[in-house]
């Protein structure tokens, strides 16, 4: 069965059906978009967006007819725009304003240089896990091999994409990305730099081998270990969030999308002290500058300290792990990490055996060792 609506585009947006004497209305229905849908038991739903209702009533009846005769009748849209088409147009309108606009452009590039030229009707969700695989396959920048959670990444920006296509653009009646299965994912790691208490002192080792600079370089790894922040937090922080009297950061872009206050205490704050002193404090300047190569300076030094498979976000899995150790709380380890809820740092639960003993023996004593 088929049906026919006049829909009007509305400043914020989104769309707004007319209904009753609103269809009799000239200056309503002169501006609206004109939408076909066609039902029928066992199959999809078909729907296609025209500018005039003669052309949406035409079609509906061709489709519907096409549809019962068991002919296969693709969206127009789809027939002739490509994923190129699509992606070069969410790039466009999309990704200004993003936090993340920078590697979702990247991400969608790598998916428009491998299926660009296919039009959207051949998209396949074989054709999608074939490029997975091969971008799997393939080493990253860096020579590493690259791990199921870059290609969920890499996933999730083309089914976004493809979202957008669907429900805002009305190019594709329902994205095929959605039958592709997400890359299993390994648990997430909890590597840590051991502290010497094992005879290693994996820590001091790196400090050491960021004396050797770049000089920004001991700052921002104590800090990274003082405090569990992102490179990303560190690097973008300006004078202007930084409070030395109080040894307090102030983080206005983070992951999660809400401010964050982040105490700095002891040697850490005692770097950014020092620091100060050599940096020109212009409130609105980057506290540490320069750092156009700060992976390959971070690598250096991991190297010249003899310490393996570990990177620079280990450092924020060290901070974690270092609390956990010393007694704190899930709850006081999300709040210093910035997570919301706890799942994120369960991970680090069973590094603190010591302080859920406790907790345990003080359960136990006031209710099973009390008087019976």
């Amino acid at each position: 069965m088929a049906s026919i609506e006049a829909r009007l585009k509305q400043s914020d947006g989104t769309w707004r059906t007319l209904r009753g004497d609103e269809l009799k209305d000239p200056s309503l229905t002169r501006n609206a978009t004109w939408r076909a849908m066609v039902r029928l038991k066992g199959h999809p739903t078909r729907t296609e967006s025209f500018e005039r209702k003669r052309d949406a009533e035409q079609w509906a009846q061709k489709t519907e007819a096409a549809i019962r005769e068991g002919q296969r009748f693709p969206e127009r849209a789809a027939l002739r725009r490509t994923l190129g088409d699509l992606i070069d147009k969410y790039i466009a309108e999309k990704c200004p304003g993003r936090k993340d606009a920078q590697t979702r452009q990247q991400q969608l590039e790598f998916w428009r240089e491998k299926l660009g030229h296919t039009s959207l009707v051949d998209l396949t969700p074989g054709a999608i896990n074939k490029v997975t695989n091969e971008l799997l396959a393939t080493p990253s920048r860096y020579g590493r091999p690259r791990s199921p959670a870059t290609g969920n990444r890499y996933l999730a920006a083309l089914s976004h994409a493809l979202g957008v296509a669907v429900k805002e653009w009305e190019w594709l009646e329902s994205s095929p990305i959605s039958r592709v299965t997400k890359q299993r994912e390994p648990r997430g790691r909890t590597r840590y730099l051991d502290d010497g208490k094992h005879g290693t002192d994996e820590r001091a080792r790196l400090l050491a081998a960021c004396d050797e600079g770049p000089a920004y370089l001991r700052p921002v790894v104590m800090l990274a270990l003082a405090t569990g922040m992102r490179r990303g937090e560190i690097l973008g922080l300006r004078w202007r969030d930084v409070d030395l009297a109080s040894g307090t950061l102030t983080l206005w872009e983070t992951k999660n999308g809400e401010r964050r206050v982040v105490p700095a205490t002891g040697a850490a704050l005692d770097e950014l002290r020092a620091w100060a002193q050599v940096q020109p404090l212009d409130r609105s300047a980057h506290v540490f500058t320069g750092t156009t190569s700060f992976h390959h300076a971070f690598e250096r030094a991991v190297a010249r300290a003899g310490i393996e498979d570990f990177n620079f976000h280990d450092l924020r899995h060290t901070c974690a792990s270092h609390l956990a150790m010393s007694g704190a709380p899930l709850l006081d380890i999300a709040a210093i990490l910035g997570h919301k809820t706890l799942s994120m740092v369960k991970r680090y639960a069973h590094l603190s055996p010591t302080h859920l003993r406790n907790v345990l023996e003080r359960s136990n004593q006031r209710f099973l060792d009390g008087p019976g």
